[in-house]
């Protein structure tokens, strides 16, 4: 038994020098660049499949976000919010905190609620510099070389 066992083992190396060698062609450039191209399409077809699939199977989740729309919000406490959602036509007014979102309220949406918001008072790029001026130090003659 223990004879077959090595018989066996040993017969692909028995069988090597009996086989010739094939002789290896040099793969043409243009070979290998087709051979590149054709699996770049694969791997590109199947992400696009995948997503594909992953919209037909995910409903009507993924159309909901162009029918929701904040509209504003204000912060009521370190991890409290007021935010106004329009769904549908309709004004939610949600109580968002780090735990969970209630209803607050219901409104029908505004007659003027298409108009653009009114720009602030004061552009918030003057008030930073404005900011930033004060916590420095004023320049002395020594500073101005």
């Amino acid at each position: 038994m223990r004879g077959a066992f090595c018989f066996m083992a040993s017969a692909p190396a028995l069988a090597a020098p009996q086989l010739a060698p094939a002789a290896a062609a040099a793969p043409s450039p243009l070979a290998s660049l087709v051979q590149v191209i054709l699996g770049l399409a694969v791997v590109l077809g199947a992400i696009v499949g995948v997503a594909w699939l992953f919209r037909r199977l995910s409903g009507g989740m993924m159309g909901a976000a162009g029918r929701l729309r904040v509209v504003g919000g204000a912060m009521v406490g370190q991890k409290e919010r007021v935010v106004i959602v329009e769904l549908e036509g309709e004004w939610l007014v949600l109580g968002v905190t780090a735990s969970q979102v209630n209803l607050l309220s219901k409104m029908p949406r505004p007659e003027g609620a298409d108009q653009a918001p009114p720009e602030p008072a004061e552009p918030f790029a003057r008030w930073l510099k404005a900011a930033l001026d004060k916590s420095r130090p004023p320049k002395g003659p020594q500073d101005k070389q």
